[in-house]
């Protein structure tokens, strides 16, 4: 019995490769597909646009879950929901003011809306929007990177997230994103997180297939 879904981040798969390695995840039985897109600002980090969506579109039928670390998202969401995004998350650090007109254009988009926050965030920054939200993501590291430290005390945001959800009579999926692997994933398990994202813990295995099945309790 699959305990959570994983959606592994392509910000680790090897770029020159990417079909292969949609495949191989595909094949690995990967639930969803992870796409960072960071430009530079928002975060350090720059990684790849519109473009790399819309291509992995056409290499898979699995959900692709865009998650967007960039400032001014609502200028972006369309662009992303006609390449092919199943799911679009953008944080509540970017869009303080506005998160949700910006959840709101996504959903107008018929694409599912979720909100992210960084580890340093409260759950009460987004409570008056979760109720709109399809899917809400704990990042456990802070964003921008990979293979960075798992931080387990975000993990009570997820019960926090739940009630909220609960209360409001909305069905959520909670996420997290960051240091996601063999050696913390019993606590992901051990609480109420719906998705575990994981990058360099699927990407660096002999195995997709085995890392896949173990990270989401299958084996």
């Amino acid at each position: 019995m699959k305990k959570i879904l994983i959606a592994p981040s392509i910000l680790s798969a090897d770029f020159a490769n990417m079909a292969e390695e949609i495949k191989k995840i595909e094949l690995g039985g990967a639930d969803l597909v992870h796409c960072d897109v960071m430009d530079g600002v928002f975060v350090p980090n720059i990684t790849f646009g519109i473009k790399m969506v819309a291509d992995i579109r056409k290499r898979t039928a699995l959900p692709l879950d865009v998650h967007l670390m960039i400032v001014h998202p609502e200028n972006y969401v369309e662009k992303f929901a006609k390449a092919g995004a199943d799911y679009i998350t953008v944080h509540y650090e970017a869009c303080k003011d506005n998160l949700k007109e910006v959840l709101q254009k996504i959903k107008d988009c018929n694409v599912k809306c979720g909100a992210v926050i960084n580890p340093d965030t409260p759950v009460e920054k987004i409570k008056d929007e979760i109720a709109l939200c399809d899917m809400v993501l704990i990042m456990s590291v802070f964003p921008g990177f990979g293979g960075q430290k798992f931080i387990p005390e975000v993990l009570e945001k997820a019960s926090q997230i739940r009630k909220i959800a609960n209360e409001n009579g909305k069905k959520v999926l909670i996420e997290i994103d960051g240091g996601v692997n063999r050696q913390t994933v019993e606590q992901v398990w051990n609480s109420d997180i719906d998705i575990a994202v994981a990058g360099s813990a699927v990407f660096g295995a002999q195995s997709y297939k085995d890392e896949i099945e173990f990270l989401q309790g299958n084996k």
